[in-house]
């Protein structure tokens, strides 16, 4: 009985050599690949990484506050705040979203609690600080307003546009494609309405005006 040769395993085939041109033309991409990771590291690292406690939460917050999630929005601030419990942006949050979901008393103490922290604070070198305290009282003069606390509503309105009348000019150009309101009242607007009505007597004041009062936005700079 004859015997068969064993079988010869066929030689692996080479890999086709890459033209310079090829590499130069890899190499390139390979390096615009990279350049573009890092950037989109450099952007995001600040958000993620680096942000100071609580800001993330904080944010997360404003996008359930923006949709109208005001339950959902008031856990996340609350998050921030065990994070940094003076975190300013994440009280502003979560005052305006009690006083949203309809709790003006929690709201209240909310708000004064930021004005008070913010009042303890040297705001001379610091403008997001004086906006943020000027935000907080137009914010808690529109809860008093709501209540028919006009004196109170008028005082805190006043203090707002002494602190920064730009931070509280009004909503911008996003609201009113977001909510469709094409003149939205100001606070100097309602400021300068109570003090009208409140130097008539008291049978002749008009101190409050639905389709006015409707057209009062939030602050949160």
């Amino acid at each position: 009985m004859s015997r068969r040769s064993p079988v010869q395993p066929l030689p692996a085939a080479s890999p086709p050599a890459l033209s310079p041109a090829l590499l130069r033309r890899l190499a390139s991409l390979l390096a615009a690949a990279l350049l573009s990771a890092a950037a989109m590291v450099a952007v995001i690292e600040p958000y993620f990484f680096n942000a100071p406690p609580g800001d993330y939460e904080t944010r997360q917050g404003d996008i359930l506050l923006s949709d109208g999630k005001w339950e959902a929005a008031r856990e996340r601030f609350d998050a921030a705040l065990r994070a940094a419990p003076e975190h300013r942006g994440a009280w502003m949050g979560k005052a305006i979203a009690w006083l949203q979901a309809g709790h003006p008393a929690e709201a209240e103490v909310a708000f004064t609690h930021l004005i008070q922290l913010l009042a303890r604070q040297d705001g001379s070198d610091d403008p997001t600080g004086r906006a943020v305290l000027a935000g907080a009282l137009a914010n808690r003069g529109i809860l008093y307003d709501r209540e028919g606390r006009f004196e109170a509503a008028l005082a805190d309105y006043q203090q707002a546009l002494a602190v920064d009348a730009q931070a509280v000019d009004g909503p911008g150009m996003i609201d009113r494609i977001l909510y469709g309101n094409t003149q939205p009242s100001t606070v100097a607007q309602r400021a300068a309405y109570l003090e009208r009505q409140l130097a008539l007597p008291e049978g002749e004041r008009l101190l409050h005006v639905p389709a006015l009062d409707a057209r009062e936005r939030m602050h949160k700079p």
